[in-house]
Parts: C-alpha cells; structure tokens; sequence
C-alpha cells in the first residue's frame, strides 16, 4: 500500500460501518482498515489494554504512510483519542455515541444509548450526558455480548435477537423514542433494532456523520486526491485466521472482501 491512504481501525468488525460511509463519500481516497480481532473485545476490557492496543495499531498505520486516521471506535475514542491526538499532528477523527443529536430530536425528552459496558463508564460519554442531557432522560443501556455476536458474523440468529429484546426491553417500557447506536458493531443490526423498537422510535447512528469529518478534515488540508479513476483500498486483521475475519467482512459489506495477516503492517498477530 502506498503512503498518502487513510487509516481505519476498530476492534473488530465494526468500524466497517464507518469505512463504508467514507468509501461512498471520498471514492478516490486509498483506505487501510485494520481489524484487532485477535485482542478483542474491547467494550469490557481496562483502559491500558485498550491504550496499549490502540497506540500499537496508530503507530503501525502511521509508519506505514497514513496521512489521517480514524478511530472507528466508540470505546477506543472514549479512552485514547486525546493522547493520540497529543501525539500525531495528522488529522486523528475519532466517534462518540450521539447524544448530541439524540438530545435535539427527542419529541419526549427519553433517549437510550446501546453501548459496551467502557463506552458507557467512561467520562467522555458522563460529560456528553451532562452537556446535552439537561432536557432529556439519557438511559446509558450496556449491552456485554452483543459486539462479539456481530463481531462473528451472527446478524440475524435466535441468540442475537433476544440479547436486542433484553437490552431493548427497559427502553421499550419507557417509551424512549430515540435509540443511539453508541457501537460500531450494532449499526449492522439496526433493522432488526428497528423493528423491536418500533416504527414511532428513531434510531441514530454517527458513520456517515464521522466520514463527513473525515472529508472535511481532508478537504481542509487539502488532501483530497483528484483525478483517479479507483482507489486502493486493503484489510487488515490481527486474527489467527484472516480468511475466516474476510467472510464475516464479505457478509457484512455485502462483497466478497480479501483480508491480509496484520504482520504486514507490522503489527503482531494472533497465532
């Protein structure tokens, strides 16, 4: 991969969500995603091992030509966006649950906010609370278990679907009439949220939001390529088996996605 390409990164899966907003909107920018799905999850994981994974990845992608990264991660930003802003000068975009928004469409004032148990304690997301919830009911609904099913390709199974009727359940009894996606992972079961919340619930998820930035933050340093008729585009995992990470891709991006062992950007991978 040649320098000058934007890299993406999540825990897993999930920031796919995010690198499909951006491919849609910037589709002459060259991408590198990169999946930690050897040292996943995240969500329940303690703030040193999620700084430690997350300064490991930026630095591989740094090294290896990144001009901006994006941190497509709820809790990865939560816990390292600051530091690895203090250390890149280059554009570092990071994602939080929107709460902002969430609070300004609200018709009842009741919103919830599905989230990993690190998203939900961290005080990134307290302060958001605090910010733009002094109008509005913010329920902060933990949901341990729900990323590592999409994180294994199970978008539509019997298991899947009753974890989203758990952690759906208090909202629907509080007539909560916005849902934040507050993970990357869950916006590939937002249909079936959808449905189990009802027609009458709105449901807000930032992807496009952050490949807005992303392009404005680009645009803005003028790093937007011009004139080529396709951009490159490759993927990463830090699993044992990239084979078995690209089918799981594959089914969620709908197209057949190769994936490469993450030791060719020189971050170990899992054995």
């Amino acid at each position: 991969m040649q320098s000058g390409f934007v890299g993406i990164f999540d825990s897993g899966v999930g920031g796919l969500a995010v690198y499909r907003a951006a491919r849609k909107l910037l589709p002459h920018q060259a991408f590198v995603y990169v999946a930690d799905s050897g040292f996943a999850p995240y969500g329940s994981r303690e703030s040193a091992y999620i700084i430690r994974r997350v300064t490991e990845i930026a630095d591989a992608l740094v090294n290896n030509g990144a001009k901006a990264l994006v941190v497509a991660c709820n809790t990865a930003t939560v816990t390292t966006v600051t530091a690895l802003r203090a250390k890149y000068s280059l554009p570092i975009i990071g994602i939080e649950p929107a709460i902002k928004p969430a609070a300004a469409i609200s018709r009842n004032g009741r919103i919830v906010v599905l989230t990993t148990r690190r998203t939900a304690e961290s005080e990134a997301v307290a302060q958001l609370c605090v910010r733009y919830g002094t109008h509005v009911q913010i329920m902060l609904q933990p949901c341990p278990g729900l990323a590592d099913q999409v994180e294994a390709g199970n978008i539509d199974g019997e298991e899947v679907k009753e974890m989203l009727r758990q952690y759906l359940a208090p909202a629907v009894s509080l007539a909560n009439d916005v849902v934040v996606l507050g993970c990357t992972h869950f916006t590939f079961l937002a249909d079936q949220i959808q449905n189990l919340a009802g027609p009458q619930v709105t449901i807000i998820e930032p992807s496009e939001a952050v490949a807005r930035q992303l392009a404005y933050r680009l645009s803005s340093s003028e790093m937007i390529p011009v004139n080529q008729t396709q951009a490159a585009e490759a993927f990463y995992t830090t699993a044992a088996s990239p084979s078995a990470v690209g089918d799981i891709m594959s089914k969620l991006l709908g197209r057949r996605i190769e994936v490469l062992a993450a030791n060719g950007l020189g971050l170990a991978s899992i054995a």
